[in-house]
């Protein structure tokens, strides 16, 4: 006799196959109407007329920028868990080079890293638990789950999670999926890993001051350019050796600004860069590390060098518990061999990680590679999708919230049972 969860899951695959060309469609609107990070405001209007349409009340956060709506399915006890589905709406200050008819409109942006499929995947969510919410009779009840719906704005500034965070958006949250498209991976596969799945990330800014002159004769100068060159040596020598080379940490400077004419010494110099780590200890030992090399040139060379360490983001840490739930969701929609472990935490870094210091919940990463033909990398500027890894992430956001809305018990209750 077929189980309620089970007649649930089958009705979901339905819905979602129905949507998957709506789905495709979205993505690809998205992606030629792309908006940067703190600027998603048609992005997060468009998607309030979709959620507005198949029935959902949602609501606008702060300044216009992302939304969040709830919806339940069945008739859920008011003690169950309320499980949030997280999609991020930016895009990257970046040129597409797609020759494709959906390659972006806005000069010099372009989603490079597979927002506009997340915001598609999760609105598929959305419509498809609507769906399922009228398909739910007394003669055939469906199980009950909470559902909130979070489209989160200035995920690439690692701004947004906290701002939503802020705002009230987890507010009677109790579980929070993501997910991140892997172009490394084929669609069809999946990773999941518990703990630490992303790096920590500290942006790091140096200043420069030195004093200016003519080129012909630097004798009468300080010059911050040549300073900054050893400072950026320095930092890429010594930073690695300062810790056990078995922990993973990366420093990379990606940005170098000053100067006015090649024939004039500037006053000052200004670099930007990140460090990724995984470990505390690691992360603070390397943060002593660099203020001291940047003391060191700054005694040897005279200029001034302040340096500073700014918005501090944690890792995404993974749930042991949901990650079962959600492998045995993936499983059941893609195979079981199609559920990889990820053996290695990545040193990119997600604000999703934010919202994992509040409650608990899972990322999982979702194959978007072709079966044929070539996959470029996140941040590319030829970065495109599979898109059968739409319908998929779909229907294991809906299948893994029914499973843990089954099974779900505080991590306290469940270590007492």
């Amino acid at each position: 006799m077929q189980t309620q969860l089970g007649r649930c899951a089958e009705l979901i695959d339905s819905q979602v196959a129905q949507l998957e060309q709506e789905l495709s469609e979205l993505r690809r609107y998205l992606h030629a109407h792309p908006e940067p990070s703190g600027e998603e405001v048609e992005t997060t209007r468009l998607v309030f007329g979709r959620l507005e349409e198949v029935g959902l009340d949602p609501h606008i956060c702060r300044g216009g920028l992302g939304l969040i709506a709830d919806l339940d399915i069945g008739d859920p006890p008011a003690d169950a868990p309320r499980i949030a589905l997280r999609a991020d709406l930016d895009a990257l200050r970046l040129i597409d080079e797609k020759e494709v008819p959906y390659a972006s409109q806005n000069q010099g942006i372009a989603h490079a890293c597979g927002h506009d499929a997340h915001t598609a995947i999760v609105y598929g969510a959305a419509k498809a638990a609507a769906q399922l919410q009228k398909s739910s009779t007394a003669d055939q009840p469906l199980p009950g789950a909470r559902l909130r719906f979070i489209f989160q704005p200035a995920e690439e500034t690692c701004e947004g999670a906290k701002s939503l965070v802020e705002q009230g958006v987890l507010k009677g949250v109790d579980v929070i999926l993501g997910l991140h498209l892997d172009p490394e991976r084929q669609a069809g596969d999946i990773g999941v890993r518990d703990g630490v799945l992303t790096a920590s990330c500290d942006e790091v800014d140096f200043r420069i001051q030195g004093k200016g002159g003519h080129a012909a004769r630097p004798h009468h100068s300080i010059g911050p350019i040549a300073a900054g060159a050893q400072l950026v040596n320095a930092l890429y020598q010594f930073v690695p050796r300062s810790v056990d080379s078995r922990d993973p940490a990366v420093f990379t400077i990606g940005k170098i600004a000053g100067g006015y004419a090649p024939n004039v010494i500037p006053e000052g110099l200004e670099l930007w860069g990140t460090l990724r780590t995984i470990g505390r200890e690691t992360r603070a030992r390397i943060i002593q590390r660099i203020r001291e090399i940047a003391h060191g040139v700054s005694e040897a060379s005279g200029v001034n060098i302040t340096v500073e360490f700014r918005n501090p983001l944690g890792s995404v840490d993974n749930d042991p518990r949901i990650n079962q739930w959600l492998s045995q969701a993936a499983a059941e929609v893609l195979g079981p061999s199609h559920v990889k472990t990820i053996e290695k935490p990545s040193m990119g870094s997600e604000d999703f990680g934010v919202y994992l210091e509040h409650v608990p919940g899972s990322m999982y990463r979702l194959g978007c590679a072709p079966a044929d033909g070539p996959s470029h990398f996140l941040h590319s500027p030829k970065f495109d999708i599979d898109e059968r890894a739409l319908g998929l992430g779909t229907r294991i956001f809906l299948r893994t919230a029914l499973l843990i809305s089954e099974n779900y018990q505080p991590a306290g209750e469940a270590a007492e049972s």
